[in-house]
This record gives structure tokens, C-alpha cells and sequence, in this order.
């Protein structure tokens, strides 16, 4: 797929996986670029960057900081019927539990597979803002869980960009671990919110089976 501004670009192809991920050239910095949305993830191991928008959910920066191969992905917990997240559950193993480790690992898991090692794994964390009209604030559950997440597995949380009431839009370059964030403070937010009000209601009703082991 050829596209470009003043030059003419040939996007790369991906990773086997992440084919159907929405690409295109970005022509403010001159690379390739993935835009995913809530429930995706997108790992590389070239030159480009991987971006999304941000409000309740959140979004897990992970790379290694010596082969440069990473990805991000974009998540939030289910929430069950009397407002509580994953660890408001009496099961440790809870789905919402089981739904966040999914999220990270399968992610992780990719980035493993295509020459990370997980000595050299590095992240950054965003997102969780209060967006959501909800008993609990699920942001804050969402925040929580990744560095928890993040600590219990020893990859160091090198910075973040969470919290607050306000979404983001979040531009990453695994090559490099450079991170661009900016607030949306004037966005219209009826999008996001509806978009992640779909999501929340989408992983209710498809609960994650089992877990995945990091190997």
C-alpha cells in the first residue's frame, strides 16, 4: 500500500498478527504509523510508531530498550455488576484479573517472540482519566492494575501519564522509547465515551478464559 505527502512511502509489512491494525504514513514525523483501538495491541520491530486516544482505559508501553522491538496496547478492566473492578472481586483470579493479564501478556508475549528478552523490557504507562459515569472510578482500578502488573513481573515503570479527568493522545516509538502525550482538554468527549462505554460492554459479555504465562 503506497501512500505520501511530497515523497511517495511503502508502508512495511507488519508482524504476522497485526495485519488487520488501521496503518498509514504519518507526515508530521515522517514514519510509519499504527492506530489501535480499544481492545488492540500492535508490536514492531521497525522504525515506527503506534498511537491512540485515551480516557478511562490504559495504555501499557512496553519495549526492549536493547533491540528496540515493543508495542502498546490499549485496555481497561471489565466491571462488574455492582460496580466494582478487578480487585474489588473476593477471587484473587477474578475475570477482570484474568482480562488485565491477558491484555499485557499476549502483548508481551509478541514482543518476546520477534527478539525482545524480558531482562531488557522497559514501559511507560497513560491513560485512566475519569471519563466514565460510573459507581467506581474505573480509571483509577485500570491504573492501579498496570503497575501492579508492572511490578509483579520486575519491568521497571521508567514514567507515566495518568489520572486526572481529562483523555490523551498517546504517540509511541518502540525503536527509540520516546513517548509524546498530549491532553485533549478542549475535545469534545462524547467519541470516547461512548466508544469506551461500547468496549466496557463488549468485554463484559466475553469474559477471558484462563490466563497466559510469560515465557
Amino acid at each position: 500500500m503506497t501512500i505520501g505527502a511530497r515523497h511517495r512511502h511503502l508502508l512495511p509489512q507488519t508482524l504476522p498478527g497485526f495485519e488487520r491494525i488501521n496503518r498509514y504514513w504519518d507526515t508530521a514525523h515522517e514514519m510509519p504509523a499504527a492506530k489501535i483501538l480499544p481492545g488492540e495491541y500492535y508490536v514492531t520491530d521497525k522504525p515506527e510508531l503506534v498511537t491512540t486516544v485515551l480516557g478511562s482505559c490504559v495504555s501499557a508501553c512496553v519495549r526492549d530498550k536493547v533491540f528496540g522491538v515493543g508495542g502498546m496496547n490499549h485496555f481497561m478492566l471489565p466491571i462488574s455488576a455492582d460496580g466494582k473492578g478487578w480487585n474489588g472481586a473476593k477471587d484473587v483470579l477474578s475475570t477482570a484479573t484474568r482480562y488485565g493479564n491477558f491484555a499485557m501478556e499476549h502483548m508481551i508475549n509478541d514482543i518476546l517472540k520477534h527478539g525482545g528478552h524480558k531482562k531488557h523490557l522497559e514501559a511507560k504507562i497513560f491513560g485512566g482519566g475519569r471519563m466514565m459515569d460510573t459507581l467506581s472510578d474505573v480509571g483509577a482500578r485500570n491504573i492501579e492494575f498496570v503497575r501492579d502488573y508492572l511490578n509483579t513481573e520486575g519491568i521497571p515503570l521508567l514514567s507515566e501519564s495518568v489520572g486526572d479527568i481529562y483523555p490523551r493522545k498517546i504517540i509511541y516509538i518502540p525503536s527509540t522509547g520516546k513517548v509524546l502525550v498530549k491532553r485533549l482538554k478542549h475535545l469534545h468527549n462524547d467519541t470516547i465515551v461512548k466508544r469506551e462505554h461500547d468496549y466496557q460492554n463488549e468485554i463484559a459479555a466475553k469474559p477471558v478464559a484462563g490466563s497466559v504465562e510469560l515465557f
